[in-house]
């Protein structure tokens, strides 16, 4: 075995090995930054004052100066674009975001994502960042409705999650995906048992029930009639179903009786 250089400069290329890649990592985060700072100079761009203030009203949970006021269609139109350029996985991994947009944004390119596996992981990375209700409700991934068997234990965990807008958005995809041809009465009792006081998890109970009204109403309505679901997110629900084309008259009278 041949002896090791008495001047050990294999411990200096080493040295210059780790530093190169520390250089490298580094370099790799700015460049994170800077294509994130192009994204923000494209909302800029597009920005909208008085939409602004309207969305500040929409969202009041969240700090103002993080809207920047930029309509859905253009959201839509540079999430697209980052999606299809090289920026698309330094935007993904530059998390937290600092404006409300970029949040937007970054849901609708998960949305994009074919590979359900890559999907799931991405969207599980992406919940703990939620801090409001219009990024949890504004996009669903077309993959899950192809994958609902592996999509179901995902769902049951973000409605058990503390996190509301985890909660909110597992809520949303199994009002989505299975209160059609892949419901379950126990998919009713999943959504029940949704727990915490915050307004836009009952909110969203309540939306849940209300939509089951409209698509499942003889498997629903004993939830009702029981009154087995918390006294607000009852009546919440009825008032929706109420205000909802998809309820028959004749339910609609007996839901208001129930309230």
């Amino acid at each position: 075995m041949a002896d090791l250089p008495k001047d050990h400069s294999y411990y200096v290329v080493d040295k210059d090995l780790k530093s190169l890649l520390d250089e490298t990592m580094k370099m790799e985060r700015f460049s994170a930054k800077v294509k994130g700072m192009t994204i923000v100079l494209r909302l800029l761009e597009v920005k909208d004052d008085k939409y602004r203030e309207f969305q500040s009203k929409l969202v009041p949970n969240i700090p103002p100066e993080t809207i920047i006021g930029v309509r859905t269609p253009e959201l839509r139109r540079i999430a697209k674009s980052v999606f299809e350029s090289c920026d698309r996985d330094a935007f993904l991994n530059d998390l937290p975001h600092k404006y409300y947009e970029e949040n937007l944004i970054h849901f609708f390119m998960l949305a994009m994502i074919r590979d359900f596996d890559l999907c799931v992981q991405s969207v599980e990375r992406f919940l703990p960042y939620i801090d409001c209700w219009p990024v949890s409700d504004q996009a669903t991934p077309a993959v899950f409705k192809k994958n609902h068997e592996k999509l179901l234990p995902f769902i049951k965990k973000w409605i058990s999650s503390e996190h509301v807008y985890t909660a909110r958005f597992g809520l949303r995809m199994l009002m989505n995906e299975f209160l059609g041809e892949d419901f379950r009465e126990e998919y009713l009792d999943l959504a029940a048992s949704a727990e915490g006081d915050d307004y836009y998890l009952k909110m969203m109970v309540a939306w849940f029930f209300a939509t089951a009204l409209a698509k499942r109403y003889d498997e629903t309505v004993s939830f009702f009639e029981n009154r087995r679901l918390d006294e607000w997110v009852h009546r919440k629900a009825i008032q929706k179903a109420v205000e909802s084309y998809r309820v028959t008259d004749e339910h609609k009278k007996y839901l208001i009786s129930l309230r």
